[in-house]
């Protein structure tokens, strides 16, 4: 049954729900993935027609719970529009910080995964060392630790992420932002990639075979296109929803 077809009786437009689909579909991924960390991280998208509203987790939910209906829409001030559910206040802080400064981003991923919190704790920690780095890193960021759910962070959130879509959150973990969920879950699973591969390197005691600067800058290039593409992203994430929907994941309801 199609998503249209099992949209609830309400008056919510099928683009919504449509998002909705979406971002559940995205929760189970993330689950899929392991990149969880029991309920506090979270995952958004702004509501299509409606740049002022987005939708997230209902706080106390673990990401495999998640379903279409059990999102909740929220306001830039904080407010819950429609059904009333608890939030994670921290998750308003970082999504409409960035929502508010990045008028062209429609979804935001929030991570606090083992590798991307390990190099979160490294002062530019991302090198241009291995295929995976050269995905993100012309886009990578960082953004110093700030005081969580206040205006302050919001705010200091939106100034980091005018420079760039893969941000590392110092003393925190990685967040991506783009204008599609794909987009934004391939650059999230590059960024998660390279830090990986640059925290095993850290380990070997051994020197890392240099890549050029020529092939750095190329890859630049090609990544600067490629990511400005609305088919960035989506072969990998199709392949996924079949993956997770394969696995029993009923996100449609």
């Amino acid at each position: 049954m199609s998503a249209a077809l099992q949209m609830p009786k309400t008056e919510m437009t099928k683009a919504e729900w449509d998002a909705r689909c979406d971002l559940a579909a995205l929760y189970h991924i993330c689950n899929y993935l392991g990149w969880t960390d029991l309920i506090y991280t979270h995952m958004s998208v702004r509501v299509p027609g409606e740049p002022d509203t987005f939708l997230i987790n209902r706080y106390g939910e673990m990401f495999d719970e998640i379903t279409a209906s059990s999102l909740i829409k929220m306001d830039m001030d904080g407010n819950v529009i429609g059904t009333p559910g608890k939030f994670n206040s921290a998750g308003f802080t970082i999504h409409s910080g960035v929502y508010k400064a990045r008028p062209d981003a429609n979804c935001v991923m929030h991570t606090h995964t083992r590798a991307g919190g390990g190099i979160a704790l490294l002062e530019k920690g991302i090198r241009p060392i291995s295929q995976d780095a050269l995905h993100v890193y012309d886009d990578v960021v960082y953004h110093e630790y700030g005081v969580p759910s206040s205006v302050e962070e919001c705010e200091a959130l939106g100034k980091s992420c005018q420079h760039g879509t893969c941000v590392v959150l110092y003393n925190h973990g990685l967040m991506t932002l783009g204008d599609t969920i794909h987009g934004t879950l391939a650059r999230l699973y590059g960024m998660e990639r390279a830090c990986e591969t640059e925290l095993m390197a850290r380990q070997m005691n051994a020197p890392i075979v240099p890549i050029s600067d020529y092939v750095i800058g190329k890859a630049a290039e090609r990544m600067k296109k490629l990511r400005a593409t609305h088919e960035y992203g989506l072969l990998a994430w199709e392949a996924l929803v079949r993956t997770v929907e394969a696995k029993g994941a009923d996100f449609r309801r």
